[in-house]
């Protein structure tokens, strides 16, 4: 063999190692990668098809990850990008209504008789795990990722940036707004659940 088709040889083969380590690291994040991708949409099936193309694209493009960078912040940038894809194609615009002072009526009111138990656990209390999905899939999708990333995937507000690729200040004016739309929904739904 000459020594061009040896380098060849040894070359396809470390490609090949990096590869399988790649999708072994990617992998080991699935279970990671699908929680944020339910946050992201309304069914299991939704969430299974983001999360497979995220993985598919991921696989497509594993060369331009740099080793000994977050695979994870990588990935759920993969996820983030398609999901905005996905709610442009389903013409889903962020709702930019102002907030008024009484779009809170519902969740003042189940503060008044209050016996003991704090607002935000009595709100739980009420809550199933479907209505709080059910809740975050209604805010819109650019507050809704920044809440999935920064509450639900703990990632900093700097890390959401750069997956978001947007600046800070704009994870932190999306994540205010996002959580008080998100908190009105599910005042709404416990006090609809409290009423039957």
């Amino acid at each position: 063999m000459s020594e061009s088709g040896g380098d060849r040889g040894r070359q396809i083969a470390t490609e090949a190692r990096d590869r399988v380590r790649f999708e072994e690291e990617a992998l080991e994040l699935a279970d990671q990668v699908y929680r944020v991708a339910r946050r992201f949409v309304r069914t299991r099936e939704e969430a299974e098809d983001l999360m497979q193309e995220t993985y598919a694209r991921a696989f497509r493009s594993w060369r331009s990850y740099t080793p000994g960078t977050n695979l994870r912040a990588w990935l759920l940038r993969i996820l983030t990008n398609l999901n905005i894809d996905r709610g442009r194609r389903q013409q889903r615009a962020p709702q930019m209504q102002a907030l008024e002072a009484n779009d809170y009526y519902l969740y003042d009111k189940l503060s008044e008789d209050n016996d003991g138990i704090s607002d935000e656990d009595r709100v739980v209390e009420r809550l199933s795990q479907d209505d709080i999905v059910s809740a975050l899939a209604e805010v819109p999708h650019d507050f809704r990722d920044v809440i999935v990333l920064v509450d639900i995937g703990d990632f900093s507000y700097a890390d959401a940036a750069q997956i978001l690729d947007i600046p800070v200040g704009t994870v932190m004016s999306r994540l205010h707004r996002g959580r008080r739309i998100l908190k009105g929904a599910l005042a709404e739904t416990a006090l609809e659940e409290a009423g039957t």
